[in-house]
């Protein structure tokens, strides 16, 4: 009887160490994924400050914001693209988000860029936050450049700004962006 109960206890034990050496990789994964997200966010931000100095002032006063340092998009008359980033409030990291574009329409190629979304006050993140938030054929991005950012208007709380970061995309699409935000 001993013996069953010691072989019981082994197998829960191997069983239960199979289960942790399978998870244990994949959360630490998860952290080193988050960790690299913020840290290629820091680097995006100072990219978007390079390009446009002014840019600093919307980084400094807005409520939060968002940064996808690296969105990868391809089309040949359906397209996708995708990308996560860090998000922010008051300049502090909140959490990351995950983004995803669906479009249909004349284009075909494929092209990386970076995203920054400010958020104008608390209402706007939090919506952000809600997955609220989504951006269909009529909100444009201004595209990050040498004073781009000092007459920028937010629109519903939102002000966007993309910089190319290589490819080649010819389209004549409608599509949109939604977004999936999980705290850290």
């Amino acid at each position: 009887m001993k013996n069953v109960i010691m072989k019981k206890n082994s197998m829960i034990m191997l069983a239960l160490f199979a289960f942790a050496a399978f998870l244990l990789p994949r959360s630490i994964k998860a952290q080193e994924d988050k960790e690299r997200i913020f840290n290629d966010s820091k680097s995006a931000k100072t990219a978007f400050i390079k390009t446009d100095g002014s840019m600093d002032n919307l980084f400094k006063t807005s409520y939060g914001y968002v940064i996808f340092p690296n969105i990868g998009k391809g089309a040949a008359i359906i397209g996708g693209a995708g990308g996560n980033g860090g998000v922010y409030e008051k300049g502090k990291r909140i959490g990351t988000a995950k983004m995803v574009q669906i479009s249909a329409g004349a284009q075909v190629g494929g092209q990386a860029y970076r995203e920054v979304i400010f958020f104008e006050d608390k209402a706007a993140l939090d919506r952000f936050k809600e997955n609220k938030i989504e951006f269909s054929g009529q909100v444009s991005a201004v595209a990050a450049k040498a004073g781009a950012s000092a007459t920028a208007k937010y629109r519903e709380g939102v002000a966007v700004f993309t910089q190319e970061l290589g490819g080649l995309m010819l389209e004549a699409s409608l599509g949109g962006q939604k977004f999936t935000f999980k705290p850290v």
